[in-house]
């Protein structure tokens, strides 16, 4: 039997990236898994992968920065399929460079609005559904920048800062009712976006910040992220746990 057979699981922005791997990595591990993304199109994609090879799942158009689809999306969940046992907070945003001094106010509220009010009305909804159906696990995609900061990026650096916080405070109150919580810190991922949006020159200096000396993998966060849902991972939680190739080791 598969690691996540009669689970069922939500994961945010996963119609690509990151979160799209997790989707279908749990839905080859027998979970029923509930894709949700802003972009509708995106997430209906990853849905016809996932049922391409076998699995079992769903799409929900979500804008995580508004609670009233966090609380229709695990509603989503339980209609569709009787229960939630699993969610992946992973829906996050950036914003252009700034200097503190410079940064654009609605910038601030936007990336903070996705990335960490986002993941707090996922939980305000996810916990108490999880806690219903007998118990299960979270996670939450926080950043190596949850542990570490980066010049011209305050927004992101202070919403993954304070998203790991978040974890700790779920795992507090939720895992001795049966909800494991944690947090998972990616280093910088190898994804069009970055190879596009690089100088070679840039991309390059990016890799040697890594001691791998590259950038990290969708399948490598994946790999962390299924370990703590699953029930390998019954004693972590409140935990964040970093897979960056090394990068917050300087």
């Amino acid at each position: 039997m598969s690691r996540f057979t009669h689970k069922v699981a939500l994961i945010t922005g996963a119609g690509s990236g990151i979160g799209a791997e997790i989707a279908r990595e749990l839905a080859a591990e027998g979970a029923s898994v509930v894709v949700t993304d802003i972009n509708k199109d995106a997430a209906d994609a990853v849905v016809s992968q996932i049922r391409d090879a076998g699995g079992t799942a769903e799409a929900f158009a979500q804008n995580t920065a508004k609670w009233q689809d966090s609380e229709a999306a695990v509603e989503f969940a339980k209609t569709t399929y009787g229960a939630l046992h699993l969610a992946v907070n992973n829906a996050g945003i950036g914003a252009a460079a700034q200097n503190i001094g410079e940064y654009d106010i609605e910038a601030w509220d936007r990336v903070r609005s996705v990335d960490l009010d986002g993941v707090f009305y996922g939980l305000r909804f996810q916990l108490p559904a999880i806690v219903a159906s007998g118990g299960g696990a979270v996670v939450n995609m926080s950043s190596v920048l949850g542990s570490v900061g980066i010049a011209q990026n305050a927004a992101y650096v202070a919403s993954k800062h304070a998203l790991v916080g978040l974890t700790k405070v779920a795992a507090l109150e939720y895992t001795a009712q049966g909800v494991r919580t944690n947090a998972v810190g990616p280093g910088f991922i190898d994804t069009p976006l970055v190879r596009s949006s690089l100088s070679a020159e840039a991309l390059s200096h990016l890799e040697q910040e890594h001691a791998a000396g590259r950038l990290g993998t969708d399948a490598e966060v994946a790999a962390l992220t299924l370990f703590l849902l699953s029930d390998a991972a019954s004693f972590i939680s409140g935990s964040y746990h970093l897979v960056d190739g090394g990068y917050s080791a300087h």
